[in-house]
């Protein structure tokens, strides 16, 4: 039996993996960069999105501008079965945390219309908290320190290439959840995959009990 679950953001919790693309997309046409940059980026922090693909005196301060009057208006919508999925886990024991590439001021507009969310999770990491971006494992490790639990006794839950690989090469155990990636393409670094959290399956994989029959 696992211990703890570390869960991505965007896109595992949140659904807006769609908005956050269509936003970086229309970044990437307006500063000339790859047709493919609103995909590259998924996954990575804001510093290093503005460290590798924009230059100039000013450009990384407007970027930074955008997105962040973006983030204080968009919706934060959860995905369905998702709270009662960390409910069911908190009631059977498990140790919850969120790892996250935001920054705090996207947090902070995040806590405003989600008042209860963070309150479920143990610990929160975010972007500002690590050194490296997924795929590389840091948050992860990390938050399995914050929550006192070894990551072989973690899952790990992600929907995006570069976070399926940060939680397998963290050690934990990888569930897929397909919302915003074909399961053929997070299959290669996850045990398990998902469609979403109203699929029964999660609490099969788990072994948790869902709190309504």
């Amino acid at each position: 039996m696992k211990k703890a679950a570390l869960f991505d953001l965007d896109g595992v919790i949140v659904d807006s993996e769609g908005i956050y693309t269509g936003f970086w997309a229309a970044i990437g046409r307006e500063y000339g960069l790859a047709p493919t940059f609103a995909f590259d980026i998924k996954g990575t922090t804001l510093n290093d999105i503005l460290e590798n693909h924009f230059s100039g005196e000013d450009v990384p301060n407007e970027v930074t501008r955008k997105i962040h009057d973006f983030e204080d208006t968009m919706e934060y919508v959860l995905f369905d079965g998702v709270i009662d999925f960390i409910t069911a886990l908190r009631h059977a024991g498990f140790k919850t945390a969120i790892v996250t590439s935001s920054d705090d001021t996207k947090m902070a507009y995040l806590k405003l219309q989600q008042p209860e969310l963070l309150g479920m999770f143990d610990a929160v990491i975010t972007g500002s908290m690590v050194k490296k971006s997924k795929p590389d494992p840091e948050g992860y490790l990390l938050a399995a320190g914050m929550v006192g639990e070894d990551i072989a006794d973690c899952y790990v839950f992600e929907d995006s290439i570069q976070g399926v690989e940060a939680g397998a090469r963290s050690g934990a155990t990888v569930i897929g959840v397909a919302t915003t990636n074909a399961p053929e393409k997070l299959a290669p670094f996850a045990d398990e995959i998902i469609e979403n959290f109203t699929d029964n399956d999660i609490y099969a994989i788990t072994g948790i009990t869902p709190l309504h029959h």
